[in-house]
């Protein structure tokens, strides 16, 4: 089964991401992490995450090509979390896996408002050490710092004024992906402004 899950930044994608391949095995792919660990040794790629700019299509899909075969797992039981971001990277997806001999089987997209979004993303640190990710509302560090030790950031692209530029992009960009989805007949959407718990149970309910 593969699984592209969907919402706006900070709607708990990658949490949730997280909590399904624990249950059911699946690979994660996370093409946020991915970017930004290209970004280490690619100054371009730096700066467009920095800017809030979107990786060309034809890149992305590359990395993330690149990081399923690192892994080895093949190209079923996978969960694509951050991408696909337009209808054109969709497309690109479907044909990709389609070509592979899978496809997605699922859309899962987590609603949240804009205004939820922004306090969550503009609350969030990350360890500089480890990359643990704590929430100054939600989820703080104990003493200030993380469990590890180390000094906590935030990122360039959780400052207020790209938030809404990411946000903007995504209205712009992504949303239009959940039509496409629903003609698919893969949509299915979630309220992502309530626990965690809560939210993962309603996902294995309808995965199931």
């Amino acid at each position: 089964m593969n699984i592209v899950i969907l919402g706006p930044q900070g709607s708990g994608k990658g949490t949730q991401a997280d909590l399904i391949c624990q249950k059911l095995g699946l690979a994660h792919i996370e093409s946020g992490a991915i970017l930004r660990t290209k970004a280490k040794t690619d100054d371009r790629i730096k700066q467009m995450i920095d800017s809030g700019t979107i990786v060309p299509d034809d890149e992305t899909i590359g990395y993330i090509d690149e990081e399923i075969k690192r892994l080895g797992v093949g190209y079923e039981n996978l969960i694509f979390d951050g991408y696909p971001r337009n209808l054109n990277q969709y497309g690109v997806l479907k044909s990709w896996l389609s070509s592979r001999s899978t496809k997605i089987d699922y859309v899962i997209y987590l609603e949240i408002s804009d205004e939820e979004a922004v306090k969550r993303l503009s609350s969030r640190r990350t360890c500089k050490a480890c990359g643990n990710v704590y929430n100054l509302v939600t989820n703080p560090p104990q003493g200030g710092r993380c469990s590890c030790g180390g000094e906590l950031e935030q990122r360039e692209d959780d400052k207020v004024e790209i938030i809404n530029k990411r946000l903007a992009i995504f209205h712009k960009d992504t949303k239009p992906i959940l039509t496409a989805a629903e003609a698919d007949g893969t949509l299915r959407k979630i309220d992502g402004e309530r626990p965690i718990e809560v939210i993962h149970n309603d996902i294995m309910k309808l995965l199931k």
